[in-house]
């Protein structure tokens, strides 16, 4: 389902190597404005979607840690409404994915479960959290690099298209409001297994 092969290389271990600083779960919380920049000034709106993506260890103790972001996630419905799942996609990653019509409980919960992973010592495999836009019936996302620690835009369209001109307007308008990956080289593309669809599902 959605990724590619080629996602470990882009968004980890070359994307480590390569990394020109440490991630910090603190710039997620950038979204909580660039949603609405993303809505005035661009007129993409918020899909009420968000997810997290991260390649899973063979041990009980990452269990666990699974364990206690999906009990985190849990608590926390209660407190906003959103509502997460756990899925596997056909490449072996592994998906927290997250539903809510407010935006910011969105980025919340996704920095509750990033922080979680990085707490329990599992903080090399996270790969992205993505936060879902709409437009026109159109979706774009920014991807937050966790090996990179930077933001980057996707702009699905058809199938295995990029719409390139949406992709670089987002950058011209958050750059500075988010810190976004200025080498196009770790743009990666997250395809859905079909137009239209999120990259985790």
């Amino acid at each position: 389902m959605g990724l590619l092969d080629g996602l470990k290389s882009a968004l980890g271990m070359k994307a480590e190597a390569d990394a020109t600083r440490d991630a910090d779960p603190e710039d997620l919380f950038g979204m909580s404005t660039a949603y609405m920049t993303m809505e005035a000034d661009l007129g993409f709106v918020p899909a009420d979607a968000a997810a997290l993506c991260f390649a899973e260890v063979d041990s009980t103790d990452f269990e666990d840690a699974v364990e206690n972001v999906e009990a985190i996630l849990e608590a926390g419905e209660v407190e906003t409404g959103t509502e997460a799942r756990f899925t596997t996609d056909d490449h072996g990653y592994e998906w927290v994915v997250l539903e809510d019509d407010d935006p910011e409980d969105l980025v919340t919960s996704v920095h509750f479960a990033a922080d979680e992973f990085i707490e329990r010592g599992y903080g090399s495999r996270l790969l992205a959290a993505l936060f879902a836009f709409e437009k026109d019936d159109r979706l774009a996302y920014w991807v937050y690099s966790f090996r990179r620690g930077k933001y980057y835009p996707f702009a699905p369209e058809g199938n295995h298209d990029r719409h390139n001109q949406t992709e670089i307007k987002l950058q011209s308008v958050l750059d500075g409001e988010l810190t976004v990956e200025p080498d196009k080289e770790y743009w990666y593309p997250l395809w859905p297994d079909r137009p239209g669809g999120h990259p985790w599902e």
